[in-house]
């Protein structure tokens, strides 16, 4: 069993809403590696760096993403981090990754900069160009498509990977 599509990219990027708008598109089974974490830890992603630091959080992130790579057929989404990890990385390779693309403006208007993202305290636009500066490269590096995600619905995207990807729609009614 594997992930018909994994979703990677920086806060702001849609994983989450994209993820949910695909496993409608699709008829398939969402998973959210933050909110495996979060269950993981009975707490939730913030406290965890709060409480036991990055370190931890990462650690339980590698265990989420493995699990979920094992064990889940449908769209999964990975934490914005989550690909830094060498482990994690390696173990994306043979998958069908779509790394969702976003510039600083459209993210700033989907996240708010105001939210809680641990990664982003201090100054959120600041940290979120560092972030990406860092992160880039390994969202190519992994990816089989990437996908830009400014000015687009999530029904636009979904179905341009549907499409990138040659997979079909639950239901023709959605091409209507």
């Amino acid at each position: 069993m594997r992930p018909l599509v994994v979703l990677v990219g920086p806060p702001g990027s849609g994983k989450t809403t994209i993820a949910t708008e695909l496993g409608r598109l699709l008829a398939v089974p969402v998973r959210d590696t933050d909110a495996d974490v979060e269950k993981m830890a009975g707490a939730s992603v913030s406290d965890i760096f709060v409480d036991q630091g990055e370190p931890a959080f990462r650690e339980l992130e590698r265990q989420a993403v493995a699990a979920a790579l094992a064990e889940h057929a449908g769209v999964l989404s990975l934490g914005g981090g989550a690909v830094m990890d060498p482990l994690t990385e390696a173990a994306l390779d043979g998958h069908t990754v779509v790394f969702l693309d976003v510039g600083i403006q459209a993210a700033a208007r989907r996240i708010g900069f105001n939210r809680e993202r641990p990664l982003l305290i201090g100054n959120p636009r600041a940290q979120w160009l560092r972030l990406m500066e860092n992160r880039r490269a390994v969202y190519e590096r992994v990816a089989t498509l990437r996908v830009p995600t400014d000015d687009r619905t999530p029904e636009e995207i979904g179905l341009a990977i549907i499409e990138s990807l040659g997979l079909v729609p639950a239901t023709e009614e959605i091409h209507e």
